[in-house]
C-alpha cells in the first residue's frame, strides 16, 4: 500500500519545518547520499568491522558498493520506494548493508529486535503490510527461518524472506545483489527513512516514523556533543536496531563522521573487552545493568582498555552510586544519556563537572528542543519541581505511524509529545529523572508494556485476573511482577507454570514475568480501578 503523507505519519507544521531548515537543522541530506559522500571523500578508510566468527572489514567504498548492489537486487525482486521491510538481524555486517540498501531505494526498514518472537513479528508484518522480512538462519539457539515461514503463511503481502546464512526454503541474502542498472530513484530528505519501535505502555509496540532530515540532525548534534570524528572507533554492544546504539551517537553517527564501527556479537566483558583491546575502541554505549557488569569486571581484566575514552550510559536511569564507580574502574569519561526513540535526547557534557555527570541525565541536544514540565492538569510546575515531561523540537515526531487515537492521547494539541517521564529541571537546563508516570516497565533498558503481558496471562484457563507491575531491582533497575488471581474452581498453579504459559505464546523472553505472585484480590482506587501504585508499593522491600 502506498503512503499517505501526513496521515500514515503526522508531519511538522509548515512554519516549524521552515524554522528548522532556516536554523540549519534540516540540511536536505539522506542516509543513502551520506554514505555516498563519505565513500567519495575517504574510500579506503575502514567503515565497519564484524569480528565474528571471522573478522570481516568493509571500507567506505566497499560498504557503498555493496549497498548499491543489494539495493539493485531488492529492486529486481519488486521492492519499491515506500515498501516496508522487517529487519531482524543481530549485530552482523549484513545488518548495516541491508538498511543502507533500503535507504538508497527509499524502502523503509522496520526495526525488529533479535529477541522478538512470533507475537511481535506477526504484528510488525501485518500492521506495516511488509513485503519482505530479513532474518539470520539462527541466532542464540532460535531458528528464525521457521518463524519466517509462519509469517509468510499468515501474511499475503509478505512476498520475500531473505536469510543471512543457510536459507532453508527461503532466499539467501547473498543471492540478492546484482549490478545496478542506473541511478536510484531514492527518497527526498523530508520523507520517511525507517520505522522504529516504541516502548509503549499499552499492547504491542507502536511504530515511530523518522525522516532523513530529522534523524540526520540528531546524529550531527550528538556527534558535536560527544566529540565524534573520523578517529572515533565505536563498539556496538547493544542490539544495533535499538535507537540508543544507532544514533546516540551510535553507529550511524560514527559513519556520518567518517569513523569506524565495530560490531560486538555479545555485550559481556569476556566478548567485549578483547575487542576493545584489539580494535582500539574509543567509545561505546551501555545500559545501566551492563555498565555495572563492566564496572565490576574491569579492575580484574587482563585486557588493555586504555584506548577507551568515553562510555555513554543510557536507556534507563543510572544510579548515582553506580555512576561514581564507572570512571575509576574503566579509566575513561562517563556521559549520561536520557532520550527516547520518539525524539528528544539529553546528554551530560564533556565539560560538565563530576557532580553534574553523576547526578543528572543531561540537557537537550538542540536550542530548539522545547521542554515543558507540567502537573496533572498540564499547568507548568514551578522551576525545579518534579512534573510530567512534554517536548517538541526538530527531531521529535509529531505522531506515531497510523495511530490517530493514540496520537490524540500522546500529543498535545500544539504538538508536544507526552514522554511519560517525571523530571525536574536544574537552573543550567540539566534534567533529573525521577521515574515514569506511565505503567511501562523498564527492564534494563528493554521496555515492557504490562497490558501486552496481561492479555497473554488472561488467556490461561485457570486465570481470573492479572496485573503486571514493575518492582525495583538493583541490577536491572526494574523487574516485572505478575499478580495473578485464579478462578475459584481452578486447580492450584505454580509460578513456573505461568511463566511457561507466557513463554510458549511466542513472546520475547525479556517480557516473561520475572516474578509471579498469587493473590485473592487487587487493591482498588477511589473509582474502582486496579491501583497499580499500591501493587508496586506492596512489592517493594520495606
Amino acid at each position: 500500500m502506498t503512503l499517505t503523507p501526513g496521515v500514515d505519519a503526522p508531519t511538522w507544521p509548515a512554519e516549524f519545518a521552515e524554522r528548522y531548515r532556516a536554523a540549519g537543522y534540516w540540511r536536505g541530506e539522506t542516509f543513502g547520499g551520506m554514505l555516498r559522500e563519505r565513500a567519495a571523500a575517504h574510500p579506503d578508510r575502514t567503515a565497519l568491522v564484524d569480528p565474528a566468527p571471522e573478522r570481516r572489514t568493509w571500507t567506505y567504498r566497499e560498504l557503498d558498493e555493496r549497498a548499491d548492489r543489494l539495493a539493485a537486487g531488492f529492486l529486481a525482486r519488486g521492492i519499491r520506494k515506500g515498501d516496508r521491510v522487517v529487519v531482524q538481524l543481530p549485530n552482523v555486517g549484513e545488518f548495516v548493508e541491508v538498511v543502507f540498501a533500503l535507504f538508497r531505494i527509499g524502502a523503509l526498514p522496520v526495526y525488529a529486535l533479535p529477541a522478538h518472537r512470533e507475537t511481535e513479528i506477526a504484528h510488525f508484518c501485518s500492521f506495516t503490510e511488509a513485503v519482505a522480512y530479513v532474518v539470520p538462519d539462527a541466532h542464540d539457539g532460535f531458528d528464525h527461518r521457521a518463524l519466517a515461514s509462519l509469517m509468510r503463511e499468515r501474511n499475503p503481502a509478505l512476498q520475500h524472506v531473505f536469510v543471512v546464512g543457510d536459507p532453508g526454503e527461503h532466499t539467501a541474502l547473498s543471492e540478492v545483489p546484482c549490478e545496478p542498472a542506473g541511478p536510484f530513484d531514492g527518497p527526498a530528505p523530508h520523507e520517511l527513512a525507517f520505522l522504529q519501535l516504541s516502548g509503549g505502555t499499552t499492547g504491542l509496540n507502536k511504530l515511530i516514523p523518522r525522516t532523513h532530515d530529522d534523524y540526520m540532525y540528531s546524529l550531527r548534534g550528538s556527534n558535536e556533543i560527544c566529540g565524534v570524528d573520523a578517529g572515533t572507533r565505536f563498539l556496538v554492544v547493544l542490539p544495533a536496531a535499538h535507537n540508543f546504539p544507532m544514533s546516540s551517537p551510535g553507529w550511524l553517527g560514527v559513519l556520518y563522521a567518517g569513523g569506524t564501527v565495530v560490531l560486538a556479537p555479545r555485550p559481556d566483558p569476556a566478548t567485549a573487552f578483547p575487542l576493545v583491546e584489539r580494535e582500539r575502541i574509543t567509545m561505546t554505549g551501555l545500559v545501566p545493568p551492563l555498565a555495572l557488569v563492566w564496572t565490576d569486571a574491569a579492575p580484574a581484566t587482563a585486557h588493555d582498555l586504555s584506548s577507551l575514552e568515553l562510555v555513554l550510559v543510557g536507556g534507563a536511569k543510572y544510579s548515582e552510586s553506580a555512576a561514581r564507580r564507572l570512571e575509576p574502574a574503566l579509566g575513561c569519561r562517563l556521559m549520561q544519556v536520557f532520550g527516547m526513540a520518539e525524539g528528544l535526547v539529553n546528554y551530560t557534557r564533556l565539560d560538565d563537572d563530576t557532580e553534574t555527570v553523576v547526578t543528572t541525565q543531561g540537557r537537550p541536544i538542540s536550542p530548539d528542543d522545547e521542554i515543558r514540565i507540567v502537573d496533572d492538569e498540564d499547568d507548568d510546575v514551578p522551576e525545579g519541581e518534579f512534573g510530567h515531561l512534554l517536548t517538541r523540537g526538530p527531531y521529535t515526531i509529531r505522531g506515531y505511524w497510523r495511530a490517530p487515537e493514540h496520537n490524540a492521547r500522546s500529543f498535545t494539541g500544539d504538538g508536544f509529545y507526552r514522554t511519560g517521564d517525571i523530571v525536574r529541571r536544574l537552573p543550567g537546563g540539566h534534567l533529573v529523572v525521577e521515574g515514569r508516570a506511565k505503567d511501562q516497565i523498564n527492564r534494563g533498558g528493554e521496555k515492557i508494556a504490562p497490558e501486552e503481558v496481561e492479555n497473554i496471562i488472561l488467556a490461561h484457563p485457570a486465570v481470573h485476573d492479572v496485573s503486571v507491575v514493575a518492582v525495583p531491582d538493583a541490577y536491572l533497575g526494574e523487574r516485572s511482577l505478575a499478580y495473578v488471581i485464579l478462578r475459584k474452581d481452578a486447580e492450584p498453579l505454580k509460578p513456573v507454570a505461568v511463566k511457561r504459559f507466557v513463554r510458549e505464546r511466542g513472546i520475547a523472553a525479556y517480557k516473561v514475568p520475572d516474578l509471579v505472585e498469587f493473590v485473592d484480590a487487587f487493591p482498588q482506587t477511589g473509582v474502582g480501578k486496579i491501583s497499580k501504585k499500591h501493587l508496586r508499593s506492596a512489592a517493594e522491600p520495606s
